[in-house]
């Protein structure tokens, strides 16, 4: 935890004390039972932070879940079972925490409107249970029994503030762990979180299970406020309401979960002070996320983002005397810190053999055969439309069904999801990145790496690949350097062969050229090996030991890269013709202009 995040922790640890003391003693108690109504509302929007703010999972059932861990409380209380409320609100959150992953199965296969849908069919499915059958205790009129140091609306506001404190400080140090930092990538891009060795199922599952089990907590708070439950309480347009307001505000915030609970708890009671409509509430909710869906940032997300640009202006120029430090120096430094180096074997890193796409009548690849000597960097190159990329996402396991089979460091992995690929030794960049903005390089790093690198070895990574400084949140840094990022990430992580797709894109000449002069440097110096797309000429002569080249899906050369360049056919490939000794001249430099497509 960085010094801003204890510094907010602090002090929201300080106001929540504030309230518990002061809040209590100044409202009359219509307001105090509205406050105690917002604070449970705000713990069951922290259920919609996880899920619709962190994971980005469209999710329309959260008081679903609510309802399950009211209905356990009022079970529990009504066969006077013993531990009391306290203990009956953690056995109403792991209630629904199974629910909660039932129904975050078709998350793996649908995503968007569609899991919207599957979601919102779970709430009205939940509506037309509870309707059907009361919730335990309203036939008996016997109410939940609050704990006796609660039982007044004064200290069971406390109970709530000190509920929702728990999880808020729960949440905070949840999202410092992989776990966490998965969901941000998840919302961004699932690709590359399984590029990171993350497994996309494990991490939706765990938001759906999470996030019902706070829901759960919320359900069963609401409970022990109210005494005696029913149906409307959790209905399915309540879902649809709070699910807006996380849209627009971001209850995936301590303070954005606050306010999402004091608005949807007291809107209708202001709108009625203020003798306008109610339906009025509804139009609110209905059009203003949708500017939020638009800009892709809640409001609490747009505030964080202003005071985070702020604090990285102190760093930008230190992070620029650090780049042209970096650029005047011809050599890096010598690499002294950080986990050792991964021993490089004798034999090959990566076998590729045979390896066919096909979608429907057009053969992408056609039986490719490709080797990466273990120790060495290796060039794929060819024209646009080659096949390049497509070989690259074939190999990670990102295509569906491929002929061929692929072997790293003799162990086979075809027919492997992408996450257990990259698991096992194989890491992969893509073309276009895709990078969660929140996160700051240090963070990026720890995610690619798939464990906390201490600051030592993130720093020493950062400056071989000409990084600025750690600390810098990525939604400043500049597009050429979010690729260096992915390629540092790539290699934190000691994989046996990185996959690296046009990493040079939106870098100079002089860059370019710094950039392959650091990846030659790699196998010695980090124990990976390295498959090389690109596009530039000079790049891939500096990098690249062996080339390999693909023309419509087919190898037409492979072996030593200057005698690779220099084949009639690959001159042809390239230009169109291999008749003059000008043309042998100018292939060294027209294909770095040609578009970055595979």
């Amino acid at each position: 935890m960085n010094l801003l995040d204890k510094r907010s922790a602090g002090l929201g640890l300080v106001l929540a004390i504030l309230a518990c003391v002061a809040i209590p003693n100044i409202l009359s108690p219509y307001w105090l039972y509205l406050a105690i109504t917002s604070v449970i509302s705000a713990v069951i929007m922290q259920s919609y932070g996880v899920i619709v703010g962190r994971a980005g999972v469209m999710s329309l059932c959260q008081l679903s879940f609510a309802a399950i861990g009211a209905w356990v409380v009022m079970r529990l209380n009504l066969a006077d079972a013993p531990g009391g409320l306290l203990l009956w609100l953690v056995l109403g959150g792991l209630a629904a925490a199974p629910v909660g992953v039932l129904i975050g199965l078709p998350a793996l296969r649908v995503r968007g409107v569609n899991l919207a849908v599957i979601t919102f069919g779970a709430a009205v499915s939940t509506d037309i249970v509870l309707n059907a059958r009361q919730f335990p205790g309203t036939e008996e009129l016997k109410t939940v029994a609050r704990p006796a140091q609660f039982a007044s609306n004064a200290n069971y506001f406390v109970l709530v503030v000190i509920v929702f404190t728990v999880i808020a400080f729960g949440l905070l140090l949840l999202d410092k762990t992989r776990l966490g930092m998965s969901w941000l990538e998840l919302r961004h891009s699932e690709r590359i979180a399984a590029s990171h060795g993350i497994s996309v199922a494990r991490s939706k599952l765990a938001a759906f299970a999470i996030s019902a089990f706070i829901a759960g907590v919320g359900g069963g708070l609401m409970a022990g406020q109210l005494g005696l439950v029913v149906s409307g309480n959790f209905a399915m347009g309540q879902s649809v309401t709070l699910f807006a307001i996380a849209i627009l505000i971001g209850p995936h915030h301590p303070e954005g979960a606050l306010m999402s609970g004091v608005f949807g708890a007291t809107m209708a009671t202001i709108l009625e002070k203020i003798k306008l409509p109610q339906d009025l509430g509804g139009i609110i909710f209905g059009i203003v996320p949708i500017f939020a869906l638009r800009s892709g940032m809640s409001q609490t997300d747009f505030t964080r983002n202003r005071k985070r640009l702020a604090k990285a202006r102190t760093l930008v120029d230190a992070a620029d005397a650090g780049a042209e430090e970096r650029i005047d120096a011809s050599k890096p430094a010598e690499r002294v810190v950080g986990a050792p180096a991964r021993p490089l074997g004798t034999g090959p890193a990566l076998v590729v053999t045979g390896l066919t796409v096909r979608y429907g009548p057009v053969v992408a690849l056609d039986a490719v055969d490709l080797t990466v000597p273990a120790g060495t960097v290796v060039g794929l190159i060819g024209p646009n439309g080659a096949g390049k990329s497509t070989f690259i996402s074939a190999v990670g396991g990102f295509l569906g069904k491929t002929e061929g089979t692929v072997h790293l460091d003799g162990a086979r992995l075809d027919g492997l999801a992408p996450q257990v690929r990259a698991a096992r030794g194989l890491r992969r960049t893509f073309q276009t990145s895709l990078i969660a903005p929140e996160l700051t390089q240090y963070q990026y790093l720890d995610i690619g790496a798939g464990r906390r690198l201490d600051r030592a070895e993130a720093d020493e990574l950062l400056e071989f690949f000409g990084c600025p400084v750690g600390d810098l949140p990525i939604s400043i840094i500049d597009a050429g350097t979010r690729r260096l990022l992915d390629v540092a990430a790539a290699i934190a992580a000691r994989p046996a062969v990185a996959l690296l797709d046009e990493p040079a894109a939106g870098q100079s000449a002089a860059e370019s050229l710094r950039l392959g002069a650091r990846l030659a440097e790699v196998p010695e110096r980090y124990g990976v090996s390295i498959l090389l797309v690109e596009h530039d000429m000079e790049l891939v002569r500096v990098a690249c030991r062996e080339v390999t080249v693909l023309d419509f899906g087919h190898v037409i050369a492979s072996g030593p890269t200057e005698e690779v360049l220099h084949d009639p056919a690959v001159m042809d490939a390239y230009l169109g013709t291999s008749d003059t000794s000008e043309s042998a001249d100018t292939v060294d430099t027209a294909p770095a202009v040609s578009a970055p497509t595979g």
